[in-house]
């Protein structure tokens, strides 16, 4: 659609996993055109996570909406000179191919941009070109535990991981917004752009408060569970029917909280509890205080009160609870796979002039020979490249 951001651009997407399909999701759902280059035969090997979404994989189907899927032998010489024509027709290339595997095929960014100066190409990696850990592997579970954000997440028994994948989700962000950024510059001067994100620098960017409080005041933040280190009452309390999380950011909150909800207004000047600092000091007795209060009542009673009160307070849901939740009844949409339409979630950016691209998630190999007929192969040559399986 015309009227869509990106409308005319086109990405060749060399990509697997997460980090660079999430990012290039985005980039077609704002309306560029996006051909994902996998492998013959299996594919993206997100693929096969698992067989959750009617036989597909649930990860494949969140994240390759809307491209279109070449399969191409990049270990064949004739393999990668088909991706090269791609990417001479190309604005955008992302990569999150293995240390120095891009090199390998030509398809490095100072290779391609000196045949086409105004190519951006966006390189994502665990921890980048350079360092003293560019060889090592870098999945998410292994840069949370690297970066110390597993330190930071758990209970006081142990740490855990986040349990979504958010060291691919912060550096598919950063790359998306540096590519919209190397696309906004080339609009005004015509420069393409090399663009690098590491898995390990997106990460450190999100644990910027807790590494400055370690090295200016020598604290390491405990793990809380769903509790807040700095902050009281911030917690998930009983009810009479299960429980709440509540969280109150500031003294005002309290004051909220144990008037209005709670009708008990001298807790609101003890000196044990008047401010913040006070009441993290004294977090004990403040959450036993809050929880005497909150099992009294039902959760639905308690949350209506809350939310009258002002004070900031949510449930604790579980999966099934978000996938009714009231809040996502307008995001609803459909999507078509190859094993019929499934339900997505419209993207959580929006334009008041236009809905964004929420196109087919593809099969393997679904665009082979159309995009290579429109680079200008003659049919009996893409059925001998089929036949050699250097195309499928």
């Amino acid at each position: 659609m015309s009227s869509l951001p990106l409308h005319g651009i086109t990405v060749i997407a060399v990509e697997q996993a997460v980090a660079a399909p999430l990012a290039t999701r985005h980039l077609a759902d704002l309306g560029a055109r996006v051909i994902k280059v996998e492998r013959c035969g299996d594919g993206d090997f997100a693929r096969h996570y698992d067989t959750a979404v009617h036989g597909i994989s649930s990860h494949f189907v969140w994240l390759n909406r809307g491209k279109q899927s070449v399969a191409v032998d990049l270990k064949h010489p004739d393999g990668v000179a088909l991706v090269h024509r791609m990417i001479a027709t190309a604005d955008v290339v992302v990569q999150n191919l293995g240390p120095g595997a891009a090199e390998r095929l030509g398809l490095g960014a100072a290779q391609l941009r000196e045949r086409q100066p105004d190519l951006i190409v966006a390189n994502l990696s665990g921890y980048g070109a350079d360092g003293p850990y560019r060889e090592r592997k870098a999945y998410d579970m292994l840069v949370q535990a690297e970066t110390g954000l597993c330190s930071l997440t758990g209970t006081p028994d142990g740490p855990a991981k986040a349990g979504v994948p958010v060291a691919d989700i912060a550096t598919a962000m950063y790359a998306l917004s540096a590519i919209q950024a190397a696309l906004f510059r080339r609009e005004r001067t015509g420069q393409g752009a090399t663009v690098a994100v590491t898995m390990f620098d997106a990460t450190t960017e999100w644990l910027t408060h807790p590494m400055y409080l370690q090295r200016y005041a020598g604290e390491q933040l405990p793990r809380m569970g769903v509790a807040h280190a700095t902050i009281a009452p911030y917690d998930a309390y009983p009810t009479a029917d299960g429980q709440i999380l509540i969280g109150v950011q500031n003294d005002r909150g309290w004051r909220a909280l144990v008037t209005e909800v709670f009708a008990a207004p001298a807790l609101a000047d003890d000196p044990r509890f008047a401010t913040n600092i006070a009441r993290v000091r004294h977090r004990a007795e403040v959450d036993a205080i809050v929880a005497e209060h909150t099992r009294a009542r039902a959760t639905a009673d308690l949350e209506e009160r809350l939310a009258a009160a002002g004070v900031p307070a949510a449930r604790l849901n579980s999966m099934a609870d978000l996938v009714a939740h009231p809040e996502l009844a307008g995001r609803r949409r459909q999507v078509d796979t190859e094993a019929g339409p499934v339900e997505a979630l419209a993207p959580p950016m929006g334009f008041d002039d236009a809905a964004l691209a929420m196109g087919a998630v593809p099969a393997l190999g679904q665009h082979t020979d159309a995009l290579l007929t429109e680079l200008g192969l003659a049919t009996g040559h893409i059925a001998d490249l089929c036949s050699r399986h250097v195309v499928q």
